[in-house]
C-alpha cells in the first residue's frame, strides 16, 4: 500500500510542471497578466502611446499604414514623399513670442525631411499640431496625393501616435517608418543637421 501512495505521488511530482504551464497559460482571447500590467497606463482611452515612449512598438498604427525600409529607401524626400520628422527636442525650449526653438543639442536627420518636434505627445500641443497640419496642406498644393512618412528613432511611439493621429483625421496616404533615423543611416544614407520648423505665435 505504502509503494503504491509514493508511486502516485511520484507521478503526480512528474505532472506538477505542466499543470502550472497550463495554470499559468491565460485562455483565448485574453491577455496575459503581465501583459495587462505592462499596458496599464501607457495608453489613453483613444488609443494613443502616453508613457515609455522609447519601447519597442507591438502594433500597426491604424488606420496609418507601416511602410517597409526598401520602399522608403527608393523615395527621395521632399520630391516623392512629404518626410516629417517628430523626434522630441533632447534639451530646449520654443519662444512663445517668436515660435523658434532654443536648443542646447543639434540634431541630425533625413536629408529634406521636416523636423516638427513634440508633436507625437497625446494629446499634443494644439499650436504645434496645427503647423504640422498646415505643412501637411502646403506640400500638397501641387500634389494632393503627395505620400506622408512620419518617422522618429527606432523604438519610439512619438511617430506611430502622429501618424495615427493624421491617419484618424482624414488625412491620407500617410505611412509610418518603423526604423526612422537609424535606419536610415544603417543603410548607408546620410544624415544632416536641421532646425526645428519655427511655429508662429
Amino acid at each position: 500500500m505504502a509503494r503504491r501512495t509514493w508511486q502516485r505521488g511520484m507521478a503526480l511530482g512528474a505532472l506538477a510542471p505542466a499543470l502550472l504551464t497550463l495554470a499559468c497559460t491565460p485562455l483565448p482571447g485574453r491577455p496575459s497578466p503581465e501583459r495587462a500590467l505592462s499596458e496599464e497606463g501607457l495608453f489613453d482611452g483613444e488609443g494613443y502611446r502616453i508613457a515609455r515612449f522609447r519601447a519597442p512598438v507591438a502594433r500597426a498604427p491604424a488606420p496609418a499604414r507601416q511602410m517597409a525600409q526598401a520602399e522608403v529607401l527608393a523615395l527621395q524626400p521632399g520630391r516623392d514623399a512629404l518626410f516629417l520628422d517628430v523626434l522630441p527636442v533632447a534639451s530646449g525650449w520654443r519662444d512663445p513670442a517668436t515660435g523658434r526653438w532654443h536648443l542646447s543639442e543639434t540634431h541630425r536627420t533625413v536629408p529634406g525631411a521636416l523636423w516638427h518636434p513634440e508633436t507625437g505627445w497625446s494629446p499634443p500641443d494644439v499650436r504645434l499640431w496645427g503647423a504640422l497640419r498646415d505643412t501637411i496642406s502646403e506640400a500638397r498644393r501641387e500634389d494632393v496625393h503627395l505620400p506622408v512618412i512620419v518617422f522618429c528613432r527606432s523604438d519610439c511611439w512619438m511617430s506611430w501616435n502622429v501618424a495615427r493621429r493624421l491617419a484618424r483625421e482624414g488625412v491620407g496616404q500617410v505611412y509610418w517608418y518603423e526604423e526612422g533615423i537609424e535606419g536610415w543611416h544603417a543603410a548607408g544614407r546620410e544624415l544632416v543637421e536641421v532646425a526645428p520648423v519655427t511655429v508662429r505665435p
